[in-house]
């Protein structure tokens, strides 16, 4: 199977690219490994408000400054339709995950006229960070075949990743470790339980929980609770659902 075994080469390197322009190069070989033209890895936000989020793309001159222009990047119907699953998708099963307006229709019938075909997107979404994916698009009048998806899938992911590294300097092994104790602290103190009330909830004493979060304030270098939940959001060791319902 040398397509799949392509496929896994092009998965394995993605995380070890070292500058913007070798991950374009990975990505042009993996549109030409899926029989795709065009690719876009992207945050999905109001680029003019979030400058910074994370963009790439070789789209068709124009697009990107009239798509900003229109503040496109939360109401795309592509993005959209990412929210609602887990797992990839072409673009013609868009109408089958969310109900399609009038201006979708539109925006899609606009991305035909530039030369944006059929697309296979995949949804990557990294808690505390804006939700994300990676698409492959044909040019207009070809097709991608279905059983590409599944290596779509597996590349996608990983040129996310690659990109989220890359443009954020990336390195779990530079953030300071927190402990179960903590994180259980920490993610109860989310839910606006007080220290009290935390520590009958993991049956231990109140002044222990003073002392777990003041590490760990200490760790993290902030000087708040909430900051403390904020921080262990945004490095992904914590989600929403742990400050709603503990999982321990």
């Amino acid at each position: 199977m040398p397509r799949l075994s392509a496929a896994a080469d092009l998965a394995r390197r993605m995380l070890g690219v070292t500058n913007r322009h070798a991950l374009e190069d990975s990505m042009t070989e993996i549109c030409e490994l899926l029989g795709a033209r065009y690719f876009a890895v992207s945050h999905h936000v109001d680029f003019a408000a979030v400058p910074k989020a994370l963009r790439m793309h070789n789209y068709p001159g124009g697009w990107q400054d009239w798509y900003d222009a229109q503040s496109l990047g939360l109401s795309d119907p592509i993005h959209r339709a990412s929210h609602r699953t887990a797992s990839a998708f072409f673009w013609s099963e868009v109408g089958d995950i969310i109900p399609m307006s009038p201006c979708d229709e539109e925006l899609l019938g606009l991305g035909k006229q530039i030369g944006l075909g059929e697309g296979i997107t995949i949804p990557v979404h990294i808690p505390g960070e804006a939700r994300g994916s990676v698409s492959f698009v044909a040019e207009v009048g070809s097709r991608l075949h279905d059983e590409l998806i599944i290596c779509a899938h597996a590349i996608g992911v990983r040129a996310f990743e690659g990109m989220r590294r890359l443009e954020r300097d990336f390195d779990p092994k530079r953030r300071p470790p927190i402990s179960l104790r903590q994180r259980q602290c920490i993610a109860l103190a989310g839910r606006g339980m007080s220290n009290r009330a935390i520590a009958i909830k993991l049956g231990i004493s109140e002044q222990t929980v003073m002392e777990y979060l003041r590490e760990a304030r200490g760790r993290l270098g902030v000087h708040t609770r909430t900051e403390l939940v904020v921080d262990l959001l945004d490095g992904g060791e914590l989600c929403f659902t742990d400050c709603r319902d503990l999982l321990y």
